[in-house]
């Protein structure tokens, strides 16, 4: 039985999850919640807000880590915070239960309003090895580990001899080829490329970087004229684009595809690098709610932005994001629903905010969400991108400009914009930042390896007996 415990007496609005939307909410939400007397509270295992547009180029060196994510403390001021995981909601009953991320007892918190924007994690298949030899790219902590990961293997396999150890090492594979899957992996050999002029014992054509995609084309985002041109710029950059094909197994690091959709065996061979990002899915606290979720398991919601079920609204739930399944008014979602992305998930939040205060304190009127998509802008390296914005295509350097100016200033609060543009600056300058941190996924490492006595050495001819 979980613990009763309570933060705050005050009525409160709990926001569960602190990504985009759920940032954002808290935000518009917290100042005008205490002047009505009352409190917003978000829970979220992570005390930041990740942009994830730019793991890529945080993954690449073109931007600081902690620059890509936007500190709750820092800008949540008047918001109550928990550092925990919602684990499950009673909406009959008003509670949550949550578990503290520090592995302290579990305990129910009481809400008069609940905002879900928990977000949405990697989807993934069960594929042998996967789980032992993949890492994904929707954290902070995963695009440093690509990173620092990319430039280790690089280093370390100059100085091998040729043959399969060392084309294993410098082997890079990714699987999906969306929008994030084909913004990485150009990133990625943008990084590699420079990584290995700066080494003379290594050159581009010791590189190999392949994507594999189950469908018959990639960024599904823009028009089959863009998408032909992007694959022929992966093959002029010399970045293998295996089309219709599915990984299948990648145990100890050896990958075996097949062929889609017959299944037939296609390529195999081995790599210490393999990158997944073929999909998203709603987060699976929506299962332990007594909330109506559809067949994808996204919380089943309202064009006012409130959680729905077969008899209608549902009153004080309210949801945004990845993790709702928002019908798209202007009938150009898949399936007829807002697609997951910062875009949607943004402005849906500001709206949330709004309508909250209108349906719970009477100001202003709870509206509808409706927004037209502005297209799609990726980067493909340093001053390569493509674009498709209001249905005019761009390609090259207008393209990547359009992509850092959108970006730019979508990135969540001024402070953090101020300190991209100058890693952006600072870039343009002197060029990415190259620089591995070795030891940073074990840090104890040489702490632990100065603190351990070496080893008595034995004396020449000890323990024979005398002649």
């Amino acid at each position: 039985m979980a613990k009763t415990q309570h933060f705050s007496d005050r009525p409160r609005i709990l926001v569960v999850g602190g990504g985009y939307a759920g940032l954002y909410v808290a935000h518009r939400l917290q100042r005008k919640v205490r002047d009505h007397g009352g409190i917003v509270t978000l829970v979220d295992p992570v005390p930041y807000m990740t942009y994830q547009p730019f793991l890529p180029e945080v993954a690449a060196g073109s931007i600081e880590p902690r620059h890509a994510i936007v500190s709750h403390r820092r800008h949540l001021r008047k918001t109550e915070l928990i550092s925990g995981k919602v684990t499950s909601v009673d909406h009959a009953a008003r509670t949550a239960s949550i578990e503290p991320m520090d592995g302290g007892e579990a305990f129910d918190l009481a809400y008069t309003e609940i905002v879900m924007t928990a977000g949405s994690i990697t989807r993934t298949f069960p594929i042998d090895g996967l789980k032992d030899e993949g890492i994904g790219m929707k954290s902070i902590e995963e695009a440093v580990a690509v990173r620092d990961g990319l430039l280790e293997r690089i280093e370390t396999a100059s100085t091998m001899e040729k043959g399969p150890e060392r084309d294993r090492a410098l082997t890079f594979v990714l699987v999906g080829g969306g929008y994030a899957g084909i913004e990485t992996m150009t990133e990625l050999e943008d990084a590699a490329r420079d990584a290995v002029k700066a080494n003379p014992r290594l050159s581009r054509s010791d590189l190999r970087f392949v994507v594999i995609e189950a469908m018959g084309r990639i960024m599904p985002e823009l028009t089959e004229d863009q998408a032909k041109w992007v694959e022929k710029h992966l093959a002029d950059r010399d970045i293998e684009l295996l089309l219709n094909t599915s990984l299948d197994s990648a145990t100890g690091g050896r990958l075996k595809l097949i062929n889609m959709p017959d299944k037939t065996p296609a390529d195999e061979f081995e790599t210490d690098t393999l990158i997944w990002t073929a999909g998203v899915q709603a987060n699976p606290v929506n299962r332990s709610t007594d909330f109506p979720i559809d067949d994808r398991g996204r919380l089943r919601a309202t064009a006012e932005l409130q959680i729905s079920g077969d008899d209608g609204p549902i009153a004080h739930a309210w949801t945004a994001g990845d993790i709702a399944a928002i019908p798209d008014l202007t009938g150009g979602g898949v399936g007829g629903f807002c697609v997951p992305n910062a875009q949607h998930a943004v402005r849906q939040a500001k709206l949330l905010a709004a309508n909250v205060l209108a349906a719970a304190f009477g100001e202003g009127e709870v509206k509808e969400y409706r927004h037209h998509n502005l297209g799609a802008v990726a980067g493909l390296g340093q001053y390569k991108g493509v674009a498709n914005i209001l249905g005019f295509g761009l390609k090259g350097l207008p393209a990547w400009l359009a992509h850092r100016g959108y970006h730019g200033l979508s990135m969540p609060m001024y402070e953090r914009k101020a300190r991209v543009l100058a890693d952006w600056s600072m870039g343009f300058l002197f060029g990415r930042d190259l620089v591995p941190l070795t030891y940073l996924q074990e840090p104890t490492f040489q702490f632990r390896e100065a603190a351990t006595p070496p080893k008595k050495k034995d004396k020449v001819g000890a323990g024979k007996a005398s002649a």
